[in-house]
Order: structure tokens, then sequence, then C-alpha cells
């Protein structure tokens, strides 16, 4: 009943700071250590003890997955090179860094424990900067190489740690003497943690790809994804490999190869229950860190050590931490940062300061942190070194990063660059769909198009292309085709719903029918919502030029824009406008395909000038439709 009553707590405390926290505009995270801290001192509050078994095997492995499953491999291939100098290098960098303190300020201190110190508090955790760095909006580049970094150097930390446990003649999990390793033990290590941990992570998604190739059924589908992390894990250190790697492998492939290998159901249920699952466990380990605040402080009271040399020998390992992140960035910044297709320009020093500055430490330094056997001289100074680089870095960095990236002017992504992307997206999705339309009609002649279904089809399409154009409208009180379509289209689906809601209470229809329409009905609004919102967020954004290739729009002339704010043609039909484009040839203004008439579009097809440009105010980018790509 204790548990129960503990798990329930836990949830609805997480539930109720991050709301609040949200509602402050702080970042949940150091809101939930804060409110952790303060809740350890309350009396009677049932005391947690944060095992390392816990966060090892309990929540270590979701939550890789979950981040592992969202990130592109396609970006984290791209930032191979300055992942592993941070997963790998900077973890070895920091630990030996914070051994040599370490080590000079305890005394009696083996070598060996001070590096075990050092690998524990050496990895970032990127659940805390990448919460912060969205929220700030953080270069998207600088989130990547945070994600891909805090991936893979929890691998590098625990088998460091393992290696220095050794050293010091003590077991990981506590209990015997274990033989001093030799370079080349230490070596062979590494090379079965990581080789063990690829090869178990290859296997895993190898099986469960071909599982899924097979299976329809969602909650088939779901079951086996919730399996798939643990199974991982347990292998991997079943073999004494790395159950990190062999997670973060598995999850990156899973998530590359999912819409090949899942069917379209299967794929939104993943993506909302991990999304579920990560932002429960990530906000309930922040608060998990503040509630051992108590415990630790009450048992370094029994140190041998003053009272002094402990809070000096915390605050300078807090101090080192982050300097040495700063020192090993800025030393290795142009391999970190360097563009393979522009390695002839310097990276600037702010994205190097941001990428530095955000290496805020997690759960798996303080979990790390009591795998060191009760044996160990100095435990408990030990732990409170951990708990400090911990929350010192949470509450230091994390809420100066903020205030760092706009003293430093960073560039955040754009949303209108993305509408921009996904628009000019759509429509290269949509020429290929028509070329396959197409070749289908030209093989089974007229036949499929009895009831007018092409025309249908291309209707639709159509629309959805220019929805996704008119969310660059940038033209304030003034609704688009999409935005009235969205409104009229809500209204009706509420009083849809209620229609059928009332019938359900008649219980004249199966539940299961009623059931099956309120979630179309679902479905259908919550694309309207999203789509609505996003417009919204636009409206305050202007457009960025992405610099797409193309020939044409190359040679383009950058010409002055010249128009009253009117579509003369169709002043001349009795027709209203939703958007003007010029063309960059002849000057020519016409409206958008968003307009009954398409008058931009006609006047390409008749003159063949492939340039028009956005005539609206706040908007400045380009569409070539020989290429159908924007800049």
């Amino acid at each position: 009943m204790e548990i129960a009553v503990l798990l329930v707590s836990l949830a609805v405390s997480v539930l109720v700071v991050t709301a609040f926290a949200e509602k402050i505009e702080i970042s949940p995270p150091l809101v939930l250590i804060v409110v952790g801290v303060a809740v350890s001192y309350i009396p009677g509050v049932l005391e947690i003890d944060l095992s390392a078994d816990v966060v090892l095997y309990g929540l270590l492995p979701p939550l890789l997955y979950a981040a592992a499953i969202q990130t592109s491999l396609v970006d984290f291939r791209a930032n191979l090179r300055p992942i592993l100098f941070l997963s790998v290098g900077l973890v070895v960098f920091t630990a030996a860094g914070v051994a040599v303190l370490v080590h000079a300020l305890l005394p009696g201190l083996s070598w060996g424990l001070s590096f075990a110190i050092g690998a524990v508090v050496a990895p970032p955790d990127a659940v805390a900067a990448t919460a912060v760095g969205r929220r700030i909006g953080l270069p998207r580049g600088i989130t990547t190489v945070l994600e891909g970094e805090s991936l893979l150097n929890d691998a590098t930390a625990l088998v460091s740690l393992r290696t220095a446990l050794a050293a010091a003649g003590l077991a990981m999990h506590g209990g015997g003497h274990v033989d001093t390793p030799t370079a080349q033990g230490v070596a062979l290590d590494f090379l079965i943690a990581a080789g063990g941990g690829v090869a178990i992570g290859l296997a895993i998604f190898a099986v469960v790809a071909f599982m899924r190739s097979r299976v329809t059924d969602t909650l088939i589908d779901t079951a086996l994804s919730l399996i798939v992390p643990y199974g991982a894990y347990v292998a991997a250190e079943s073999i004494h490999a790395s159950g990190v790697i062999a997670v973060v492998i598995a999850g990156l492939l899973l998530g590359h190869k999912a819409p090949i290998t899942q069917t379209a159901q299967s794929r939104l249920a993943d993506r909302t229950n991990w999304r579920t699952i990560s932002f429960v466990l990530e906000h309930a380990v922040f608060l998990l860190i503040g509630l051992q605040a108590a415990g630790l402080f009450r048992d370094v009271h029994d140190s041998d050590l003053s009272n002094g040399r402990i809070a000096l020998v915390c605050g300078l390992s807090l101090v080192a931490v982050i300097l040495l992140r700063l020192v090993w960035i800025f030393a290795a910044r142009l391999v970190l940062l360097e563009r393979p297709s522009r390695r002839e320009s310097r990276p600037p020093a702010a994205y190097a300061l941001l990428l530095g500055w955000a290496g805020m430490r997690g759960v798996v330094t303080l979990a790390a942190a009591y795998v060191i056997p009760h044996q160990a001289p100095h435990r408990d100074v030990l732990l409170l070194i951990a708990f400090t680089v911990v929350v010192g870095t949470l509450l230091i960095q994390g809420l100066t990063l903020p205030m760092l990236a706009r003293r430093l002017r960073v560039e955040s992504p754009d949303p209108m660059d993305d509408a921009l992307a996904r628009a000019t997206l759509l429509q290269q999705a949509s020429k290929a769909g028509f070329a396959e339309l197409k070749r289908l009609k030209s093989e089974q002649g007229d036949s499929d198009d009895l009831h007018g279904v092409v025309a249908l089809i291309r209707q639709r399409t159509e629309q959805r292309n220019f929805a996704a154009w008119e969310r660059l409208g940038t033209t304030p009180d003034e609704e688009t085709p999409s935005e009235v379509y969205s409104r009229l289209r809500l209204a009706m689906i509420e009083a849809e719903r209620r229609r059928v809601l009332q019938i359900r209470s008649e219980g004249t229809t199966p539940s299961v029918v009623v059931a099956e329409v309120l979630a179309m009905l679902d479905v259908e609004e919550s694309m309207l919502d999203s789509a609505t919102q996003e417009r919204a967020e636009l409206r305050t954004n202007v457009v960025r030029r992405p610099g797409e290739e193309c020939a044409e729009l190359i040679a383009s002339p950058a010409v002055e824009t010249h128009t009253d704010g009117t579509c003369h043609e169709c002043v001349k039909a009795g027709h209203r406008w939703v958007a003007l484009r010029q063309c960059l040839e002849c000057g020519y203004v016409g409206c958008c395909d968003s307009s009954p008439d398409r008058h931009a579009t006609a006047h390409f097809h008749e003159t063949g000038h492939p340039v028009m440009e956005s005539a609206e105010d706040g908007e400045e980018w380009r569409w070539c439709y020989v290429h159908h790509v924007t800049a």
C-alpha cells in the first residue's frame, strides 16, 4: 500500500509542479529539483533512497529508447564526429580532471576511486539541456549534438566507472575484490562494451523489424515496443556489454525504419505512448534527485572530514566539470562544429559557448554514484559530490542558459522556415503522387475515374498543398480559405459530436460503432487543431531563405515589388484572391493557388517564366515552378 501511495503521490506532484512551472515560464526540471529538496526536509515524509539498480535497469532504458526513436539517424550520422568527441573524449577528459582534483583534496583516496567519482560526474544529461533549449529556441545544430551526446556518453561513463572500481580493487555492484586491470584489460573491456552493445542492438533491431513486418495489430506492436528497451539493455549487460549502446542502436534503427516496418496506426500509437512515458519519467527523475538531499546531508555528518573540506571538494568539483567542458569544447571546436560543406569557415564562438554551457548533469550521475560500494572510503562524501554537481549544474547553468542565448543573439529555429520547407516537401511528394496516378490511369484506362475519383483525389491533394502554402501568409486579421475551413469544420465537428453522444445516451446504437465514429471525429479535430495552432505561431514570424539549390532561383533577378495590393485579373472576374505573387521576369502580379483562379500559376503556363516571388508584406520567398523548390 505504501508503494502504491508513493507512486501516485510522485505522479501527482510531477504533474502539478510541471503545470505550475509551465505557467510561470520556468523550466520544469529546475522547479522539480527545488521542490524535491524542500520536500525531503519535511518531517514525516517517506524517505526515498534512489538505488542504482532502479535507475540503471528501471528508468534509464525507457528514457534512452524514447530519445533514440525520436532522434534522426541522418542527423546523428551527420554529427557523428562531434558526438563522439563529446560522448567519449570529453567524458574521459572530465573524469581525469576531476580525479586529479578529488585525489588532491580527499586524504587517503586511491586513484581508482578518484577516477571513479570523475566518471560519475562526467556525463551530462541532455534531458535538462534540451528541455531548456527547446523552450528558449537553441539552434537545432546544438540541440542535435546535445541529444546525440547524451545517447552515448552514459556508456563511456559507466564503462570508465567499472574500470576505475576494478583499479581500486572493488566490485561494481558491491562486495568482493577484483583483479587490478591492465592496459590490455581496459582496452578489451571498452571493446567488449562497445562492440557487444552494437551487436546486441543490431540483433534486437533485426528481430523486432522482422516481427513488425508481419504484425499488423497495433496492440501487439505497442506491447513489443515496450519490451525492446529492457530486452536490449538486459541482454547486453548479461554479457558485460554496454546496455546503453544496445538500447541506442536499437532505438535509432527502429525509429529510422518505422515508416517501412510499422503501420500508420502503430506509428501514431508508438509516438503518443513514448512521448507520454518520456514526459512522466523525465520529470519524475528530477523530483527524485531533489528528494535525496536530506538523506545525503545527514549521512555526510558522520564523515571524518571537516565541513569546510567537504564543502571545498564539492564546490570545486562543480566548478571543475563546468570549466573542463568549456576548455575541451573551445580547444576542439573546429572539429566539433565544423560543417563538412564549409570547412574553410570558422564556427562561431557563440555556438561553442552555448554547447559548453549546456552541460547539465542528471539522474545517471546520481545513480552511478550509488554504484560505488559501501566499503569504499569517503563514500558519503563522494555521493554528496555527485549530488552537488547535478543540482549545481541544473540550477546555475539551467537558469542562466536562456539569458546567455539572448545575450549572444544566436538564431533560434524559425517556424516560418519549417512551414516553407513543409510546403515545398508536400509539393514534391504530390508531384510524385500525381506521376503515379498518371501511370495508373494510362495502364487501366479511364475505368478508375468512372465516378470522378481521380478528380476528387487531385482536388484533395491540391487542397492539402494549398493549406500548407497558406500558412506562410503574414497578413494580420485576415483569414485564409484554410483557416475559414478549419473554423467552420471545427464548429461542425462539435455539433456532430454532441449528436453522437446524444444517440449514445439513448442506447439504440452499438457502443463499438459509437466509439469508432467518435474516434474518427477526434482524429479529424486533432489535425485541424494542430494546423490552427501552427498558423497562430507563424503569424508572428517572418520567412528567411533556406538557400535551396536551383538554377532558375539563382539566376532570377532581384526586382522591386510593384503592386497596389490587387489582383487585377480577379477584379475583372469579380472574384476575391488570397495572396499575391509577382513574376521576376516580367513583373506580372497575380493571385496564388489558394485563390479561385490561380492567376500566378496560369501566368507561368502561358509564358514559361519560371520564378514567382511573394508580393505580400513581410514575406521574402520565391518559388520555382520548374523544380518545385523555394528560396
